[in-house]
């Protein structure tokens, strides 16, 4: 009567069931498995166990959450700082070889450039003759020099003044 009312074979119908039945049966066979591993976990957790020792557990690991909380705030503060003084160490280095009398070959000279975050440092120069070695020195303030620089020290510098751009 269905059948002929849904103009279905009745063969069909049945094949469709038993295969939703299948289907079904095995839905209940994951939630069977799924069941029977928490109720182990839950046995393993509650075994030996009374109101008391969980509720001490409990309290344990709240301590610990407390303590991992403050030593996470003091490691903040410490990474604080150690980046607040990063910005006066020197992160920005221009170097330039050159040959300071042209009667010596092999770039011995050169001028060095080291700057901090906020653009403040020194330049060494070294002069390299037949004679001897002569160094100098020259305050870098907020990227510029209060004494003229050389060609060499200019490059130097901003070499360094470009050196963390990218």
């Amino acid at each position: 009567m269905i059948s002929e009312y849904l103009g279905i074979d009745s063969d069909y119908i049945v094949i469709g069931l038993a295969a939703l039945v299948l289907i079904l049966i095995i839905v209940m066979i994951v939630n069977a498995a799924k069941m029977h591993s928490l109720k182990k976990a839950y046995n393993n957790f509650m075994t030996g166990k009374d109101a008391k020792n969980l509720e001490d557990t409990i309290l344990k690991r709240l301590d610990q959450v407390e303590q991992l909380m403050d030593s996470n705030e003091k490691n903040e503060k410490n990474i604080n700082r150690i980046f607040s003084n990063m910005k006066y160490t020197f992160q920005k280095v221009g170097l330039v070889k050159y040959d300071a009398f042209n009667e010596m070959g092999g770039k011995l000279s050169f001028s060095l450039a080291l700057l901090s975050q906020t653009n403040d440092g020194f330049i060494i120069n070294a002069m390299h003759s037949r004679e001897g070695c002569y160094t100098y020195i020259k305050e870098i303030i907020d990227g510029n020099s209060v004494i003229t620089l050389s060609e060499e020290e200019q490059e130097a510098l901003d070499m360094a003044l470009n050196s963390n751009k990218k």
